[in-house]
């Protein structure tokens, strides 16, 4: 592995262990700088995997993540947040880490090296052709991770690999490679850090363009948040009324009227119907807003055909 710049020592960190708090943690923070660039060279492939993921989910697949340590890890953090923040089916993005939930917490030795457990793995989940499966491997050489992709091509999915190494074996069979080259690590082979937030930025994008193209987003609003809580119901009414300009009463008595569905009181104050059409034109829309809005408001205010 020591071709890979993952794992070759960095020049500019020598003496690491020298330095006062303030000393090493300038020199971490120097490394970090780095990373937004390094991901926005890849914004075209991480784009194309966007579409891509937006078309499977369209059409009834599933977005997988395979990865294994840090990696895996991240990858669990990302699909958790997805339903919560964005009101989808934890179904629909599912997360596959080497050794399962005991990998979340500590490590399993010698799970990453079992190419079969990764295939077997997915398999076992439910991947299926519609489907897209992200590969996230820093080194790009994960065992488990590569299984995985091969399941995946064998059936028919399209493959999506994230690795800090644009050469490597990953790269190489995905049918989109998005490879963020962070160089060397500031502690030698130390993935967790700049290939670990690189990995945290691919993934945080991948997800958040994926919702927002399924318009589970109106304007830059996350509206289909579940508001279960004190600071989440503040959370929707101020949305509620940034979006509508309505006022405190009438933003509080609309989301009554609709049992607090944000997404629906919207639409009832954008369109001015009753909670029962706005719920009819979201479910057309699958939960688009600003499709179920245009809808409301064109079969209210048809445009009039050319007299003679």
């Amino acid at each position: 592995m020591k071709h890979l710049k993952t794992e070759q020592r960095n020049p500019r960190t020598r003496g690491l262990d020298l330095k006062s708090s303030l000393g090493i943690v300038r020199a971490l923070n120097h490394e970090d700088a780095t990373v937004a660039l390094a991901v926005r060279r890849e914004l075209p492939a991480i784009a194309h995997a966007v579409d891509a993921i937006v078309a499977s989910l369209e059409n009834g697949g599933r977005l997988y993540y395979v990865g294994a340590g840090t990696s895996g890890r991240l990858a669990v953090l990302d699909a958790a947040e997805v339903p919560p923040t964005f009101g989808v089916k934890r179904s629909l993005v599912r997360a596959l880490i080497a050794g399962g939930r005991k990998a979340l917490q500590g490590a399993v030795e010698g799970a990453e090296d079992s190419v079969a457990n990764g295939a077997k793995d997915l398999l076992k989940a439910g991947m299926t052709g519609r489907d897209v499966v992200v590969g996230i491997a820093a080194s790009g050489t994960t065992p488990y991770v590569l299984g995985a992709l091969d399941a995946a091509k064998k059936a028919g999915a399209v493959t999506v690999g994230i690795t800090s190494n644009k050469k490597a074996p990953l790269a190489r069979v995905v049918d989109i490679a998005i490879a963020p080259n962070t160089g060397q690590e500031a502690v030698a082979g130390s993935t967790r850090l700049k290939a670990g937030t690189s990995q945290k930025m691919v993934l945080n994008l991948l997800s958040t363009a994926t919702m927002v193209r399924l318009g589970r987003v109106y304007e830059n609003w996350m509206i289909h948040l579940t508001l279960t809580n004190r600071k989440l119901e503040r959370r929707g009414t101020r949305i509620l009324r940034e979006a509508t300009g309505a006022s405190a009463s009438t933003a509080a008595h609309t989301l009554r009227q609709t049992g607090h569905d944000l997404p629906a009181a919207i639409v009832m104050l954008k369109a001015g119907v009753n909670a029962a059409a706005s719920r009819r034109a979201l479910t057309a829309s699958r939960g688009n807003a600003r499709l179920a809005i245009e809808s409301l408001t064109n079969s209210q205010h048809p445009k009039k055909g050319r007299g003679k």
